[in-house]
């Protein structure tokens, strides 16, 4: 079970820049052995919250707790590991020497052959990271977050640019991480990746958290079904029946999203005999986000009128 006292947390934290207000009484808390996918459109707050409690920014008001410190004191900042969406590394060192580098300055690091072993980046431990494809760098950025063996890590968009291989191997990595105890933050676009592996997820939106919890406690809060069949039916017919809000056709099969699911499946059998393969599932965290975002912007924009 994770230790119920949080690793890190933002309390009741506000930001301004100028005019801008960047977060408004934010409660954020990251607990050992879980990862939090923290989510949200650009200008959302993300970067703001994750730049506080690595001790880059200190907060208007509230506070950022790393560990129960301050996140600018280097005992809990060595306790970290970083991936961020942009690095500059030196790209004449061989990736060899960056994972050596890097852990030298930690007082127990991960051996070279460790980090690369997690990273999936042993085949190019000899190269100039200048050399190495899109993929290749961010797995190296990943190996360089784990190499002073952290118990807390932040991963800012780790899989993009990645082959469908050497995004699984760090899931795999990710995963493994967690069961030992590591508490990890998350920030993807990629919402698969946040419904494959987050334990809570947070969702950001105007400087707010407008939800957190599992993702099955997200996807609750949405009434949008999911309806799969094969049908002979076209996706512009369909797409003009009450309650149904999108419909794509894939390899022959019919995708509907609906928030009328049991009227839209009597609908279907009545228009179409031979329909099969047919299956209703619930909202995926992709949906429960559209429309949890779609009603803050919603609130937002009420407000400013009546403001």
């Amino acid at each position: 079970m994770p230790d119920e006292r949080p690793v890190a947390a933002l309390r009741g934290v506000s930001m301004r820049y100028g005019r801008v207000t960047a977060l408004h009484d934010v409660d954020l808390a990251i607990h050992a052995g879980q990862m939090l996918a923290l989510l949200g459109p650009n200008g959302a707050g993300k970067s703001t919250s994750i730049a506080l409690l690595l001790g880059l920014l200190r907060p208007g008001q509230g506070r950022a707790e790393l560990f129960g410190c301050d996140p600018q004191q280097l005992a809990a900042r060595r306790r970290i590991g970083v991936m961020l969406q942009s690095a500059q590394l030196p790209p004449t060192l061989r990736v060899g020497e960056l994972l050596r580098l890097t852990a030298s300055y930690y007082p127990h690091p991960r051996t070279v052959q460790s980090c690369a072993s997690l990273a999936g980046i042993e085949d190019v431990l000899m190269r100039p990271y200048g050399k190495l494809s899109g993929g290749q760098r961010r797995r190296v950025q990943f190996a360089l977050a784990l190499c002073g063996r952290p118990t807390l890590l932040f991963l800012d968009e780790p899989t993009v640019g990645m082959d469908i291989e050497a995004r699984q191997k760090l899931w795999a990595t990710m995963r493994s991480l967690v069961e030992e105890g590591c508490a990890v933050v998350l920030t993807t676009h990629y919402l698969e990746e946040a419904e494959a592996l987050a334990d809570r997820v947070a969702v950001m939106a105007h400087g707010r958290v407008i939800h957190q919890g599992t993702v099955d406690a997200l996807r609750a809060r949405v009434a949008v079904r999911r309806i799969r069949c094969m049908s002979s039916l076209s996706a512009e017919t369909v797409a003009c029946w009450p309650g149904v809000s999108l419909v794509e056709r894939h390899g022959g099969a019919l995708h509907i999203a609906t928030l009328e699911a049991e009227a839209v499946v009597r609908r279907l059998l009545a228009s179409d005999a031979d329909l099969s393969g047919l299956e209703v599932t619930r909202a995926g965290l992709a949906e429960a986000f559209t429309e949890l975002t779609r009603d803050a912007d919603t609130a937002l924009h009420t407000a400013r009128e009546v403001a």
